[in-house]
């Protein structure tokens, strides 16, 4: 990977900040503009850094799944999943590989440009000073895409910035986590360079009973790096300056198998907390991906290539400009425009004879989307509203899917696809009354959107047997819902929040089974007996009711903290895709339920956390379900003197089968087995 752009700009970047700032008056804190008071009338969850610096696994996706409701479409994680199906949803508007929840960090949207799902490995625990989940759509100020939420991770500002501060632990089956940060501060501002690292020769995906002689360990390795600087450069106006690598390899369990990904972004945000408050961001995102493809026997004791994905280049480009003028007492009001251009494409060989390939292809385009923003708060006594909306201009352009034979370099498809534009509105209204000094009363109603990635749109795909055709001509999701609820806080350090809520979400865009094979079939050729050949399209719509509830007690030293998510989500479909109509989305599950016990004191810190998902459907038809799944995690660290604490931590500690996938010949793959660490953190 590329280190050079990042290691270069630390030469640059942390010098600059060696001195003291001549105006002693200038305060840094490398936040954003502050939280909107209208936040009060939606389902928000926060969080902090204690939680999570203290978790089992020590990854940000082990995080969210506090947050019951909160999937990565696949049930394993960044150690062995693919990456392509690690997309972030809310509320069961699940089905598909590609984020529904918006995901930013410091402002800056995370999915991936070309297939919209997130890179996990780029987001050390370290880093990261608070995670705000917003459950429920409205394209507000943080930009579209966010169809069931908005997930805004948060850096690390100056009130927790240290020298120094690291961890070191080894695991099972020879996996090493190491994570460290160096903090620098001055009187006008401070800069940090941090480093993680993991890697694992990893377990067996195939359950024992679906085994052959092909099925191996999947290892992985893994590693980022972030430079970020945060410099006052007027008395009430901050910089903030931030560029990161990251590398991901992985392997899935069989030869020909393995993965890569590997990105630099680097973003500018300029913050003005004067009486006009204002943000200005621009950012740029490089991305690329490899993976290989393989075909197994039913025996499973045999496993040939059948197709390599040997480059996936994109480019995320973007920014973002608000004002918050001063209204008085108990108005906020922000106001904005941003833009985001999304380039990239697929490159791959396929249709391999006697092990090799026979055929390339290359299919991509471009999107882009420009909007402008109104977001206000009111708070009136007892009253909180809040009122948001949006208008967004789409473009889809210069697709194309062009395959040819290698030995005569001869086309044999070459689809140019119509560029094609839109524009959306959206927006968000909510309330929020404090009924009493214990229970206040909210609800909200929303509208939000989605522009289909240009993986959806131009990249057939094939998992094992089964293969899906993409659709150039896919429209826009939208999702429009409402939600209902109480908080109530019965005594101090006591909350508890009650949460209804209904989404339909129209154009839903889901991978319809077409046919079953041997058969050859428009869009991905020849598939072989028991493989489905399936191709993305837009539903009519999909519908979910449900609940969530929150809760979190802090008594001295001892904290307790819960989240249950009940959905009941049903396809609406007619056409081709009218068997699918009634039926639930693939891959999400009825419960999901996080609880979480915790005790923290000068002599130790411990937690344990459980967690169950109920089962799911495997697939678009419902006839494949995987079983639920309930996991218990567990943490210990022990100060030894100051600066130096050992660190124990154990990952799905009763050794639960988590089954993550089922292929159509009932071979079952699990999520991660029982994982031991053991470690130390340094810190001065």
């Amino acid at each position: 990977m590329k280190m050079l752009p990042l290691l270069a700009f630390s030469l640059v970047a942390v010098p600059a900040l060696a001195a003291p700032a001549e105006d002693a008056l200038i305060t840094v804190t490398g936040k954003g503009l502050k939280d909107v008071p209208g936040d009060a009338a939606l389902s928000l969850v926060v969080i902090d850094r204690a939680r999570i610096l203290n978790t089992g696994s020590n990854r940000l996706e082990s995080v969210l799944a506090d947050i019951a409701g909160q999937q990565q479409f696949r049930r394993s994680d960044s150690r062995s999943a693919n990456a392509t199906s690690q997309g972030i949803t809310l509320r069961g508007l699940g089905g598909n590989a590609s984020s529904r929840a918006l995901l930013v960090l410091d402002g800056v949207p995370q999915a991936d440009p070309f297939g919209g799902w997130v890179a996990f490995p780029a987001y050390a625990t370290g880093r990261l000073d608070r995670i705000r989940v917003t459950r429920g759509g409205g394209s507000g100020y943080w930009g579209p895409g966010a169809l069931a939420g908005t997930i805004e991770l948060e850096s690390v500002g100056a009130a927790d910035l240290k020298t120094f501060d690291g961890s070191m632990a080894y695991g099972s089956r020879n996996s090493l986590d190491a994570q460290g940060a160096l903090g620098l501060k001055r009187e006008g501002g401070f800069a940090t360079l941090s480093a993680a690292y993991g890697r694992g020769d990893g377990f067996i995906p195939i359950v024992a009973r679906s085994r052959g002689s092909v099925d191996r360990a999947a290892p992985y390795e893994q590693a980022s790096a972030n430079l970020r600087a945060v410099v006052g450069i007027a008395p009430d106006t901050e910089a903030q300056v931030t560029a990161t690598a990251f590398t991901d390899s992985r392997e899935r369990g069989t030869a020909f198998s393995r993965n890569t990904s590997e990105g630099v972004d680097g973003a500018v945000r300029l913050v003005g907390r004067g009486r006009w408050g204002w943000q200005a961001l621009a950012y740029v995102q490089t991305r690329n991906f490899t993976s290989d493809f393989a075909a197994v026997n039913a025996t499973r004791t045999s496993v040939t290539q059948s197709l390599a994905q040997y480059a996936t280049p994109a480019t995320g480009i973007g920014g973002r400009l608000e004002i918050a003028p001063p209204l008085g007492d108990g108005i906020t009001l922000r106001l904005g425009a941003d833009t985001r251009h999304l380039t990239g494409k697929t490159m791959e060989l396929f249709t391999y004879v006697n092990a090799a390939p026979t055929r390339q292809r290359e299919a991509g385009g471009r999107t882009s989307n420009s909007g402008v923003f109104a977001d206000a708060s009111i708070e009136a006594g007892i009253v909180t509203a809040t009122l948001a909306a949006r208008v967004d201009w789409w473009t889809i352009r210069d697709g194309r899917l062009l395959e040819t034979t290698i030995a005569t370099n001869a086309p044999f498809t070459t689809l140019v696809f119509a560029d094609r534009k839109g524009e959306e509105f959206t927006g968000r209204a909510g309330l929020a009354v404090k009924a009493s000094e214990a229970i206040t009363l909210r609800g909200a109603a929303y509208r939000g959107w989605r522009l289909p990635t240009l993986n959806e749109l131009y990249r057939p795909f094939r998992v094992g047997p089964d293969a899906t055709a993409a659709n150039a001509l896919l429209r826009p999701e939208r999702v429009t819902g409402a939600d209902l609820g109480v908080t109530l806080t019965p005594a101090r350090g006591v909350e508890i929040g009650v949460t209804g809520f209904w989404n339909r979400m129209d154009d839903t865009i889901a991978n319809v089974t077409q046919g079953i094979g041997p058969g050859n079939f428009p869009g991905v050729g020849f598939v072989g007996a028991g493989g489905f050949y399936r191709q993305r399209q837009n539903l009519d719509a999909l519908e979910v009711w449900g609940w969530e509830v929150d809760a979190r007690v802090r008594r001295g030293n001892f904290g307790l903290s819960a989240s249950w998510s009940h959905v009941d989500p049903v396809i609406r479909a007619s056409g081709t895709a009218a068997p699918l109509n009634g039926l639930a989305p693939a891959q999400t599950p009825r419960d999901q339920f996080s609880g979480t016990i915790d005790y923290s004191s000068s002599l130790f810190t411990a937690s344990a956390t459980l967690r169950h998902i109920a089962s799911q459907f495997e697939d678009d038809q419902n006839s494949r379900s995987l079983d639920a799944a309930t996991m218990v995690d567990a943490l210990l660290v022990v100060p030894v003197v100051k600066g130096l604490a050992i660190e124990g931590r154990v990952e799905n500690l009763f050794d639960a089968e988590v089954q993550a996938a089922l292929s159509g010949t009932g071979v079952v793959e699990r999520a991660l087995p029982r994982t031991l660490w053991v470690g130390a953190r340094v810190s001065f």
